[in-house]
């Protein structure tokens, strides 16, 4: 289980990728919406995904039974605030309504890729320890 300042770091950590990425939307929709370069965020996603899983291990301090319930945490904080501001606060993701689907698209993709790499570490380190 986490502790109190696991938890409380964790959803820190979960607030600050949520700005980092909604920044990236803002400033670059064009990287969303370009044919070609709209596909880069989703090719990368497997590479952002695992050093978002190393950085949740190393803010939080996570133990081997800790990785799952940690990136949980900090991907459950970020899409809440991803679902919050996509329904009640759009302009967050720029002023282009077209950038919003393609945008969306995108998190759910990293999201799922991320749960995905940690979900695969934490069987791998299992393997590795037994």
């Amino acid at each position: 289980m986490l502790n109190k300042s696991q938890i409380v770091k964790l959803i820190a950590l979960g607030f600050a990728l949520w700005v980092l990425v909604t920044l990236s939307i803002r400033l670059r929709p064009q990287s969303l919406l370009d044919p070609v370069r709209g596909e880069v965020p989703f090719i990368t996603a497997p590479l952002a995904g695992w050093l978002s899983v190393l950085l949740c291990r190393r803010v939080g301090g996570l133990s081997k039974p800790q990785l799952l319930p940690g990136v949980t945490l900090v991907g459950a904080v970020a899409m809440m605030l991803d679902g919050a501001a996509l329904k009640w606060f759009s302009s967050v993701y720029g002023l282009n309504e077209r950038v919003l689907q393609p945008a969306a698209a995108w998190l759910l993709w990293g999201y799922g890729v991320a749960f995905a790499v940690a979900v695969a570490w934490a069987a791998w380190s299992e393997r590795s320890t037994a």
